[in-house]
């Protein structure tokens, strides 16, 4: 029976609704495709439920009464949730096409995603992709991104957000450099040796290098004789034997398994923030966005492959 009641009150509530905003029975039956006189109907129904009087009725109009206009606002608000909630299930429904706008850092854009885009297009060849890459801060809202990845603290409350894996530091060099200057063993040794360390492009200040003792988190600024603001070109500069350089994992890893680098105090590599997707809540029904995310929990596994090759490499040397 109460199920009854909420269906003829939600049909009441359409029928008033539409009434109000049109200003006559048969205007509203005209939108809705029923006659008159069952929209009539329906509206004196759900005044004889709310006890209410919702229209002042004279031979040629109708007008709201002040109860009638505050139900109109509230009845207004509900429907309005109707439609997102059927045009949510409609977008579920639609199948993922047109242009998705993508933002990542460089060497999480180059070294993870990048390489991963053909595979995402071949499930998905209706879908054109615009990836943008640097480590310049992007409003995804006012620049019309649809995804972005970012490492470390979202710091924006209208973007939903899913952790994808965690962006891990570690110390690399070439094995020809320590064949001549011999493998460090602890922090203090790295004092000792050439170090090519990373400066932040938006900011210009030179990457601290963080090392996890125990339950301390340590960071120190090594002296370094060559200084570049781009991944890449630290991991080429260290591979080529300019010293010890300290690196994302999954930027590293290539190096590390064509034998260019080995990891240097691995155990005292830190997990340093998180490497997460995000995108504002108006894309929450995209099938774009929808499927975009889900590829990217796939190319993100849990353990991460780069973080596997690190430490493949670790117990080779270990062994040696």
């Amino acid at each position: 029976m109460s199920a009854q009641i909420g269906l003829e009150s939600l049909t009441g509530l359409i029928a008033f609704a539409r009434t109000a905003s049109l200003g006559s029975y048969t205007a509203a039956a005209r939108s809705l495709g029923v006659s008159p006189s069952a929209v009539s109907k329906s509206v004196q129904r759900l005044e004889e439920q709310l006890k209410l009087r919702l229209f002042m009725r004279t031979t040629r109009s109708l007008a709201l009464t002040p109860e009638g206009r505050d139900l109109q606002e509230r009845t207004l608000r509900l429907l309005h949730e109707i439609e997102q909630i059927e045009q949510a299930a409609a977008s579920a429904r639609a199948e993922p096409a047109g242009l998705i706008r993508v933002t990542a850092p460089l060497p999480v854009g180059t070294h993870i995603l990048a390489p991963a885009l053909p595979r995402f297009r071949e499930r998905y060849p209706k879908v054109s992709i615009d990836l943008r890459m640097g480590d310049r801060y992007t409003d995804l809202i006012e620049e019309g991104i649809d995804v972005a990845l970012r490492v470390g603290d979202p710091g924006d409350s209208r973007l939903i957000s899913r952790q994808l894996a965690p962006h891990r530091l570690c110390a690399f060099a070439a094995p020809s450099y320590l064949a001549k200057r011999g493998t460090p063993r602890s922090i203090d040794d790295l004092m000792q040796h050439d170090c090519v360390n990373f400066r932040y492009q938006s900011s210009g200040q030179a990457l601290r290098w963080p090392f996890q003792v125990g339950e301390r988190l340590i960071e120190m600024t090594p002296s370094a004789g060559i200084i570049i603001d781009a991944t890449d070109g630290v991991l080429a500069a260290v591979s080529a034997g300019g010293g010890i350089g300290i690196s994302p994992t999954y930027a590293a890893a290539t190096y590390v398994e064509r034998g260019l680098l080995v990891p240097i105090l691995p155990e005292l590599a830190v997990e340093r923030f998180v490497i997460a997707a995000m995108w504002p809540e108006s894309r929450r029904g995209s099938p774009n966005v929808k499927a975009f995310v889900e590829f990217l929990l796939e190319i993100f596994p849990t353990p991460a492959p780069w973080d596997i090759i690190v430490a493949q490499a670790e117990r080779k040397a270990h062994e040696a």
